[in-house]
């Protein structure tokens, strides 16, 4: 494979972790993510598996060597393992050094054991409650036994797992220490994450969901020995080992405590739009570049380093003064969480 000089932004941050978001679609509808009658993209819309595999190559062979695969829920795009089967090449070559997937969980009981199989080996699974009456409030959708059956089977084949915990108050505020002590026995770790400003749903407050993860860790506290360790996974989240069950428990804090000054990462939507930062609006079209262009692989690689050139130092996200800034139009399902 062809090398390229690394991909590096106008704050000397290198670029080497990718989110693609394979569909927009998703068999739930969570309160803060989707609206419950949400309008999804035209199919033509999409980028086609083989054009996700041409980008994501690209990409590859820019420097990135992470990549992970988001939705909606990606495991409900059409022939999801061919793309997986597909882009493995690059783990066995050493180009790709981590295939990641973020689930709702819920299609995990079938494709654990494959993607286990083509070099996945480790899943973010989105969980906001071991309570069913709570987890059909939250997903409007959802069976909580199917996500269970599902993360135990991927456990079964070896996937390690980790747990992303949205916080969101009066909802599940009450489960703090279970959600602890549940992750502890299973050998999860748990991230918990603030809820974001994304999306337009018009039924939901954001700031009456939002949960402050400085008050969380303060109730963390008040039961459980916290240190915090200097481990990075490559992602935004700070981590924290609990003394008493040996689990490592992360904290992504875009509101209280930006993560910005270390963010290594672009997303790439499933329509094709690059996005430099997850709190900006800015945009890069690489699926013209694709499909109009003669030589379609300078165009991308032009494209992306003129994104990664515009790349802002930080996001606007802010719910001071009882007030919602910094509010992105485009859902999360649409970047890819």
């Amino acid at each position: 494979m062809t090398k390229y000089p690394p991909l590096i932004d106008p704050f000397n941050r290198k670029i080497n972790y990718l989110r693609v978001s394979v569909t927009d679609r998703c068999d739930f509808r969570c309160v803060y993510c989707m609206s419950e009658k949400m309008q999804f993209l035209p199919k033509k819309d999409l980028l086609t598996l083989e054009e996700l595999d041409k980008i994501c190559s690209v990409f590859i062979e820019m420097g990135i060597t992470k990549l992970r695969i988001t939705g909606g829920e990606p495991l409900v795009r059409r022939n999801i393992l061919s793309f997986f089967k597909s882009i493995s090449r690059h783990l066995i070559t050493g180009d790709l050094k981590e295939l990641t997937l973020t689930t709702n969980g819920s299609q995990l009981k079938k494709f654990a054991r494959p993607l286990f199989d083509l070099g996945v080996k480790r899943v973010n699974i989105s969980l906001d409650t071991l309570n069913p009456e709570k987890f059909k409030r939250i997903t409007r959708w959802g069976k909580l036994d199917q996500v269970l059956d599902g993360i135990q089977e991927a456990k079964e084949v070896g996937l390690a797992i980790k747990i992303n915990k949205v916080a969101l108050k009066k909802t599940n505020q009450d489960e703090l220490n279970k959600f602890i002590q549940w992750c502890g026995d299973e050998g999860f770790d748990l991230t918990f994450i603030e809820v974001m400003p994304m999306g337009d749903f018009g039924e939901e407050d954001r700031l009456d969901q939002y949960w402050s993860l400085k008050d969380l860790r303060e109730e963390l506290e008040k039961k459980w020995t916290l240190k915090d360790i200097s481990l990075t996974t490559g992602g935004p989240a700070r981590y924290s080992e609990i003394s008493e069950t040996g689990q490592k428990v992360g904290f992504i804090t875009p509101l209280t405590h930006n993560f910005c000054e270390s963010c290594n990462r672009v997303r790439m939507t499933c329509t094709g739009q690059l996005f430099m930062c997850l709190g900006q609006e800015e945009d890069a079209d690489l699926r013209s570049a694709l499909r109009e262009g003669s030589d379609n692989d300078h165009l991308l690689r032009k494209r992306i380093m003129q994104a990664v050139d515009r790349k802002p130092k930080g996001h606007d996200f802010d719910y001071s003064r009882k007030k919602i800034s910094g509010q992105m139009s485009r859902f999360m399902s649409h970047t890819g969480g």
